[in-house]
């Protein structure tokens, strides 16, 4: 895969805490990074007639009514599927998105992807940031100055703040390491390494990569 490859970050909205216990998707976002600059975005809402309760609109303010005019779950997913064809994925605790994302493409009948790998911020931010208060994406995303635009817990909002910061840690990656990168990119391949690595190995890890 180039290092020029856009890396496709994703946010869901849910029902609940996994699909092992019934829950589904009600919203997505996608957005693409590409050489540190955020190039595109995808947002749905998505109905999937799954009972939304009551605690979970508090946090997210998706309610049932909304989702009754939404595209089936099925849809959004092929089109997601379209969208990011070929392209590495991050997510904020990404086993979280990584579930829904395999449960809803399994329901929308869509074959896996061999670029659909994850790679997720919180493990990358626990390496690179120690010394950060919390690994809270809007905690982690005050901690660092970044801006958000619209309200956490909605998936383009969280997905815009993950993606920044992502482009955030690669640069801190490029800044700390750049002995040890040399001419490299800080490729979605490299991400993967790094959240498996030790966090007093980084350097090791980046230079025998």
């Amino acid at each position: 895969m180039s290092p020029d490859t856009p890396i496709a970050v994703v946010d869901f909205e849910t029902t609940g805490m996994g699909p092992a216990q019934g829950a589904r998707a009600t919203e997505i976002a996608v957005v693409l990074v590409q050489d540190g600059r955020i190039v595109d975005r995808y947002q749905s809402l998505m109905y999937t007639g799954v009972y939304i309760p009551s605690f979970i609109v508090q946090l997210t303010g998706i309610t049932n009514a909304m989702l009754q005019d939404a595209p089936p779950a099925e849809q959004v997913m092929r089109e997601v599927a379209v969208f990011t064809r070929g392209l590495p994925l991050v997510a904020h605790n990404a086993a979280f998105d990584r579930g829904f994302w395999q449960a809803e493409m399994a329901r929308a009948d869509v074959p896996p992807d061999p670029a659909h790998a994850f790679a997720c911020t919180v493990l990358l931010s626990r390496r690179l940031y120690p010394e950060a208060p919390s690994r809270k994406l809007g905690a982690l995303g005050d901690w660092l100055g970044l801006e958000r635009d619209g309200r956490a817990h909605r998936a383009m909002s969280d997905a815009d703040l993950t993606a920044q910061l992502l482009i955030r840690l690669q640069r801190d990656v490029e800044r700390r390491f750049a002995a040890e990168l040399g001419e490299r990119a800080v490729d979605h391949a490299l991400l993967e390494r790094l959240q498996r690595a030790q966090r007093q190995q980084l350097a090791r890890c980046i230079a025998q990569a």
